[in-house]
């Protein structure tokens, strides 16, 4: 008789789906188990930090920036570890960083990947205990060898073979698709593994929470403006007014609407006219896994997807969550901000 409850664990699940990439050789497979295991070491340290010398700012700031806190650093260098380690990643990219770190040693020299990463995302709620994360985005490389290039990072985020993020909360959860679905492990600690939780994970087409900073809304376009208006206003039809859900950690802000249903904004503001989030660490990610939920993901005119980095640490708006909320957003956009947000601004 077959055990219903089977524990499926990530390792196990990862082998299982092996033959949905016969081209990879078992490297992406490595390479995703590595991630894992990096992420039970920051997870680790994440959880006791309040207990160690490791909250606090490091004394420095990052390329975008920002200031580094002593865990954004620990992250970083356990993230970037493992994968030189792992021999299947020719380069990576991290937000921490300003350039690529390309990867070249005997175990890697026939490495087939390239992984952009925002090690330790939301960084800013480090002190007050909220939910923070990790994203990664996973890229087949176009040089032919030797270390990683540039070029190899700057791709569209159509061409990603892996994406995921880690929420280090009241649980700690890993979700990741590559392009089959999404699926959601979280971490048993008793025997030290991610369990499979949430297989193929959905996003429903309607959903009833809004995330945007409203603090910054005399800055926002008026199509946001008006959008936020309207989903404030009384409407039981479409189970409207809606609630304003925003944490201030992307990841958790994401996990929640994927789970729920919502929509996730962070448009352009007059302070920000190329947008804030990063393409290529967490739009690209994010936007791989919604689609692939079954949500949609946009600047607001254009799907993030398709879009072509021109530098690393690229910024853009973005409007991601249940595909009739971004719709109707796109729709306020083209009726009341009817040009890119770059040029709304800067016009």
């Amino acid at each position: 008789m077959e055990n219903i409850n089977r524990v499926v664990t990530l390792g196990q699940f990862i082998i299982e789906r092996q033959k949905e990439f016969p081209y990879s050789k078992g490297q992406l497979s490595r390479l995703l188990r590595d991630i894992g295991i990096a992420s039970k070491i920051v997870n680790r340290e994440v959880n006791k930090a309040g207990l160690v010398n490791i909250l606090g700012d490091a004394g420095a700031t990052n390329v975008q920036g920002e200031d580094v806190k002593k865990l954004d650093v620990f992250a970083n260098e356990q993230f970037i570890a493992a994968l030189n380690a792992g021999g299947e990643c020719c380069a990576v990219a991290s937000e921490e960083d300003e350039d690529i770190i390309p990867i070249y040693s005997e175990i890697s020299k026939d490495a087939k990947y390239v992984v952009l990463i925002d090690p330790l995302d939301g960084s800013s709620n480090i002190d007050v205990n909220v939910s923070i994360g990790t994203i990664f985005s996973i890229y087949r490389r176009t040089s032919f060898n030797g270390p990683g290039t540039l070029e190899d990072c700057l791709q569209p985020g159509s061409e990603q073979v892996g994406a995921g993020y880690v929420v280090y909360g009241s649980s700690t959860m890993l979700v990741y698709t590559t392009g089959h679905g999404v699926n959601g492990f979280t971490l048993d600690p008793s025997i030290g593994e991610f369990c499979l939780s949430h297989p193929d994970m959905r996003i429903p087409e309607n959903g009833t929470i809004y995330s945007v900073n409203e603090g910054n809304y005399v800055d926002f376009p008026e199509g946001i403006k008006k959008y936020i208006k309207y989903c404030q206003e009384p409407d039981k039809k479409t189970k409207r007014p809606y609630s304003s859900r925003y944490i201030g950690s992307m990841v958790a802000d994401f996990h929640r609407n994927l789970i729920k249903g919502g929509v996730f904004i962070y448009p352009a503001t007059g302070k920000a006219p190329e947008g804030k989030l990063r393409l290529g660490y967490e739009c690209n990610p994010l936007s791989f896994i919604i689609e692939q939920a079954g949500g949609k993901s946009t600047d607001g005119f254009n799907r993030i997807l398709d879009l072509k980095p021109k530098t690393l640490h690229q910024r853009t708006p973005v409007v991601m969550g249940s595909k009739n909320m971004v719709e109707k957003v796109e729709e306020f956009l083209r009726t009341y901000s009817p040009v890119k947000p770059v040029e709304y601004f800067i016009g």
